[in-house]
């Protein structure tokens, strides 16, 4: 496995675990983090504010289903299931292109779409 998939390997799995710690440890200071629609996080301080929502519970179960590479960029598909405050559910797949700066993450663009079960 290279160095970038590791690293995104490492990222998916603090972010399953909430690792505050762990998942800045994977990202350059000048991260910026990307959810069309949502919201655009610039800096490692911006980052660590979206990594938890105030509308779920537990940590959040990631499943990814394919990583692939080419030169600085990985992209990783998958699914997310988190149980929200309310009782119900959130299922989610995902595509996230990760730009990568000497193994670390500089750019993470998240793709989401909410599955319907």
């Amino acid at each position: 496995m290279s160095e970038n998939k590791h690293a995104v390997q490492q990222y998916m799995e603090a972010f399953a675990r909430t690792d505050h710690a762990e998942i800045l440890a994977c990202l350059t200071d000048d991260v910026e983090w990307l959810v069309p629609g949502a919201f655009h996080a610039v800096g490692k301080a911006a980052f660590d504010r979206e990594i938890e929502n105030d509308a779920f519970v537990g940590h959040p179960t990631i499943r990814v289903t394919r990583m692939v590479e080419e030169e600085d960029v990985v992209v990783a598909e998958g699914t997310v299931r988190n149980a929200r405050k309310d009782g119900g559910t959130l299922n989610l797949v995902f595509c996230d292109v990760f730009v990568m700066r000497a193994a670390k993450i500089r750019r993470l663009t998240s793709y989401l779409m909410e599955v319907k079960a």
